[in-house]
């Protein structure tokens, strides 16, 4: 008569908890942050009514921004979104991977119009002097607000905890997750009203 092995109660109280361990773990990876691949035309239309100053230069956002949490500097879904609609518009035919050309720099801590969000989504929607065009017909409201997030992270000074995917290319500038304007250069002037003379 051959013996029955039977599990102990220790074993089995571990292979079960281990079970649990991983449908927890499993559970917790597939949890990830809401994307939202389009926007509802009333939140669009509110997120269209910048309110900025009078000389044009920062401003307010709208207060749905508020309310959905700053989407569009805070996940990696839409930063990598923006990023894309930076390669996708020709942005680096002008300004480069952040460290300008026929356009301003993002990187050198000199933000003509403000760093804001507000102030970057009205320079792409509506295009400024001397060569910035607008692309308010090329672009959806959704859209802008990608491409200045993304603007906002080549210069940021510090580090978020999101980011867009890195690229195979060679790049010559550190990650976006890595606030490549604080790595390059120093903090540019505070004050955004007159300006004054570039660094």
């Amino acid at each position: 008569m051959s013996k029955v092995l039977r599990p102990s109660s220790s074993s089995l109280f571990r292979t079960g908890f281990l079970a649990s361990l991983l449908i927890a773990a499993v559970v917790l990876a597939l949890e990830r942050e809401p994307r939202r691949y389009r926007l509802d035309p009333p939140l669009s239309a509110a997120l269209d009514g910048l309110r900025l100053m009078p000389n044009r230069i920062a401003g307010t956002p709208p207060e749905v921004y508020f309310a959905l949490g700053k989407p569009y500097e805070r996940t990696a879904y839409d930063l990598a979104q923006g990023k894309r609609l930076y390669a996708w518009f020709g942005c680096a035919a002008c300004h480069g991977e952040g460290e300008g050309g026929r356009g301003p720099a993002f990187l050198d801590g000199w933000w003509t119009y403000g760093p804001s969000m507000v102030s970057i989504a009205a320079s792409i929607r509506d295009g400024r002097p001397n060569g910035m065009p607008p692309f308010r017909d090329r672009m959806t409201t959704d859209q802008i607000w990608q491409l200045a997030g993304y603007v906002k992270t080549i210069g940021a000074y510090s580090a978020p905890l999101t980011a867009p995917g890195r690229n195979d290319d060679r790049q010559t500038r550190p990650s976006e997750n890595r606030a490549p304007a604080a790595l390059l250069f120093q903090e540019g002037p505070v004050p955004y009203g007159e300006q004054g003379p570039s660094p």
